[in-house]
């Protein structure tokens, strides 16, 4: 019976934990919203970035928490959005298309990861799947809002960004090999929701 506690607070530590790292990744992800650079209508920003990282680190169910979190806050009137813009008419325009495939980005990401357990590997795969999907969702969006042709949604919306993605990608991979280990082992649950694979 001297155990039954242990049990029993347990899970609300790890929930405790779980819901200071996905507030903690919310705060990152709107941080690196701040630091762009606007070369077009869609500018450079580093939200992407606190975006893979969220999804290695917390997984799919928590990451996906956390970007929900952060495109609410900015659809509710919060400057949080890129170059500290916000509203609904954000989500609705050019870029919005970029936002929403973050959700997307997270669970991608995040899946593919703790699946493979965290490997290197895995999640360079991982992040390059994650910036596809991102990609194949925001440019179309771009192009429907803007009435451009093919030609000029991917020239405004994916040419000028491969460099800084490939940066991104190679960054966020060499961070998180080392650091996950540290923090997934506090963030079983989300873990154990996702079936790990054999390899």
């Amino acid at each position: 019976m001297s155990e039954t506690p242990a049990r029993t607070s347990a899970p609300t530590h790890e929930s405790l934990k779980g819901t200071v790292y996905c507030a903690l990744f919310t705060a990152l992800i709107i941080v690196g919203g701040y630091i762009s650079i606007p070369i077009g209508p869609v500018p450079i920003a580093f939200a992407d970035f606190f975006v893979m990282m969220a999804a290695l680190f917390l997984g799919p169910k928590r990451a996906l928490a956390s970007v929900a979190l952060y495109i609410a806050l900015g659809a509710l009137g919060l400057p949080v959005f890129a170059g500290g813009k916000a509203g609904l008419a954000v989500l609705a325009g050019p870029t919005g298309g970029f936002l929403v495939g973050y959700l997307l980005m997270a669970v991608i990401v995040g899946t593919i990861a703790v699946k493979a357990g965290r490997r290197p590997l895995a999640m360079l795969l991982a992040l390059v799947v994650g910036n596809a999907a991102l990609y194949a969702f925001g440019v179309p969006w771009l192009k429907f809002q803007m009435g451009i042709d093919w030609t000029a949604a991917l020239a405004a919306g994916l040419t000028p960004f491969i460099p800084g993605i490939v940066v991104k990608i190679a960054l966020a991979t060499a961070l998180a090999a080392p650091l996950a280990s540290r923090v997934a082992p506090a963030l079983r649950k989300d873990d154990a929701d996702v079936p790990a694979g054999n390899a």
